[in-house]
């Protein structure tokens, strides 16, 4: 894969913003609301935008980005929250796969996670920007590769103690509110994609102030993590 142009997404102000501050803007360009920012970072070209928070907003803006800017690789990056025991704030989880949690078709006799009278579940990685961006140095912490699951709640220990099928059934390692509905959009069209996520609480009793607490240093080092990728990637002759 030689891609000429990266779509790189984020669902708040604080996961782009330090793209914004480190990379030369050519345009922007609004849609519906949003904002697409084309830049110059690394010497390649991408297209930066804020999704906004949850799987429609991250379907809706993944399928926009692809049809109006062609790119030919998506990124989503951001922070999430930790359901493996194993990982601490701070450390990075590269999808290997993604999966949608809140999807549960049971009754119909799916699988919980398949996207129903579909064999959709399970959408994976690219091989290569997966392998890319494990290779990055997380300045202090782990980067592992995980299972990376998608639904429209912010989990608390309560609720994931609640529903233990996360790490039971589904085998998730970090859960977030987007990334598993970009990976369906490229699934669709074709577009190779990886999620970079790095932790921002553990989803127990402490989840919302760490949240809010390491969102800004987070954020830094998923920037690092991408722009390791977009500086490593092939490039066209």
């Amino acid at each position: 894969m030689t891609p000429d142009r990266i779509g790189i997404m984020g669902a708040m102000d604080a996961e782009i913003t330090e793209f914004l501050g480190h990379a030369d803007l050519i345009e922007s360009t609004e849609w519906r609301g949003f904002t697409f920012h084309t830049v110059r970072l690394e010497g390649r070209e991408a297209v930066l935008v804020k999704s906004g928070i949850g799987k429609v907003f991250s379907a809706l803006v993944s399928q926009h980005l692809i049809d109006a800017f062609a790119p030919e690789a998506l990124i989503f990056t951001g922070v999430a929250g930790a359901l493996n025991p194993a990982y601490e704030i701070g450390d990075v989880v590269i999808s290997r796969d993604c999966i949608q949690h809140d999807v549960d078709g049971r009754a119909l006799g799916f699988a919980r996670g398949n996207l129903l009278y579909t064999d959709l579940k399970i959408f994976a990685a690219d091989p290569d920007l997966a392998r890319i961006a494990l290779s990055a140095d997380a300045v202090g912490h782990n980067i592992r590769s995980g299972r990376i699951l998608t639904g429209d709640q912010f989990m608390t220990r309560d609720q994931i103690n609640h529903h233990r099928y996360l790490v039971d059934e589904l085998h998730g390692d970090a859960v977030e509110m987007e990334g598993g509905a970009m990976a369906q959009v490229c699934a669709v069209n074709g577009i190779p994609f990886v999620v970079v996520r790095t932790i921002s609480d553990r989803a127990d009793g402490d989840a919302v102030e760490d949240f809010n607490r390491f969102l800004p240093e987070v954020a830094r080092n998923s920037f690092a993590i991408v722009r390791h990728i977009l500086s490593r990637l092939p490039r066209s002759a």
